[in-house]
């Protein structure tokens, strides 16, 4: 598929490129309680751009994708943990719903709705740039591509005077003229547009190449906090652990761990726990060198280690070989149905 998304934007003619700025934006009279994934819109807004942005934004997009043939990239489908990233994650889109995708399925359709940007100050002034997007049109199908990446904070109107002992490997500069209502390569204040892109839409299918800037460009980072703190509620209410405010702690302090209690999700080995079970997890912990301790019929939590321990047992992080019979520790895999 990769090749054909290659080949596709190689056949696409210059002047069939766009540029889009896309914001973030607080919605009004917002709820405390209201899901991160919900408090946000998001804008789009298209930029006039001269030749040499054109040919840059062309040839950055034809160079990562050369670069996934030429290494032949395992493409597999998205996870929210997995062992290897340098692969392509594909991520289907037509049945998932964040706001986001209000973006790819709604506003990038109706080009005619997109208004131009006349005045960036204005605009990052009182809205939070979060990505860009370069759209290729097929004009023989009919049909678009969009390529996408992050933009973060610190790349937004930057003054180069007070950043020349800056190193800023793998990017280009930008400024948009007010006059010509053109984005163009200048010096004075800056938006840097890095020289690579996070990952590719076509035909309801995110084609990944940057992991955790595709989780940030849709929210699904957001998204992994909130469900990482409604697992820790379900911990608390199976009654068969102590010193959860402790993994409470972790949620808000640890991003880290935000993903692996995802991954707990999905395996759902935290249901139906009974005594038998914790002293089974005590068993497991052991063998690999590990302590969980257990105290009035519940596992003491009592560190950041014992946080850690739980979770890795209860997750199945400890495997064996089929074959070699040798244990493995990994967060990532799928389940499979064996043959009797």
């Amino acid at each position: 598929m990769i090749e054909k998304l290659l080949e596709k934007i190689e056949n696409v003619n210059n002047e069939n490129l766009h540029l889009y700025f896309i914001t973030r934006v607080l919605k009004p009279n917002v709820k405390k309680r209201t899901k991160v994934l919900d408090k946000y819109d998001f804008e789009i807004y298209q930029v006039d751009i001269d030749q040499e942005i054109t040919k840059h934004l062309y040839e950055i997009s034809i160079n990562q994708l050369k670069y996934v043939v030429k290494k032949r990239l395992e493409i597999t489908e998205y996870e929210a943990i997995t062992d290897d990233t340098r692969q392509v994650f594909t991520y289907d889109a037509s049945n998932k719903a964040m706001s986001f995708l209000d973006v790819v399925k709604n506003k990038l359709k109706n080009k005619s709705k997109i208004p131009k940007v006349n005045n960036l100050t204005e605009i990052v002034n009182s809205q939070e740039l979060w990505a860009y997007s370069v759209g290729f049109y097929e004009s023989d199908s009919d049909k678009w591509i969009y390529s996408f990446r992050k933009i973060l904070k610190g790349k937004v109107a930057v003054d180069e005077e007070t950043n020349k002992s800056k190193k800023l490997f793998g990017t280009f500069r930008t400024k948009f003229n007010t006059e010509s209502n053109k984005l163009e390569i200048l010096k004075g204040e800056t938006i840097n547009l890095d020289e690579r892109i996070d990952c590719i839409y076509f035909e309801e299918t995110f084609y990944i190449f940057q992991k955790t800037q595709f989780e940030q460009i849709t929210g699904l980072t957001e998204e992994f906090k909130e469900h990482a703190e409604t697992i820790a509620d379900e911990l608390i209410e199976t009654n068969m652990f102590e010193g959860m405010d402790l993994l409470k702690k972790q949620i808000k302090e640890n991003p880290a761990i935000h993903k692996k209690l995802v991954r707990l999700k999905k395996t759902n080995n935290y249901q139906n726990l009974t005594e038998k079970s914790l002293n089974k997890m005590i068993k497991i912990a052991k063998r690999y060198g590990g302590k969980l301790k257990k105290n009035n019929g519940k596992i003491v939590i009592e560190n950041e280690t014992d946080i850690d321990l739980t979770i890795k047992v209860l997750v199945d992080f400890y495997k064996t070989g089929e074959f070699s019979g040798k244990p493995y520790g990994t967060f990532s895999g799928k389940e499979l149905t064996a043959e009797k």
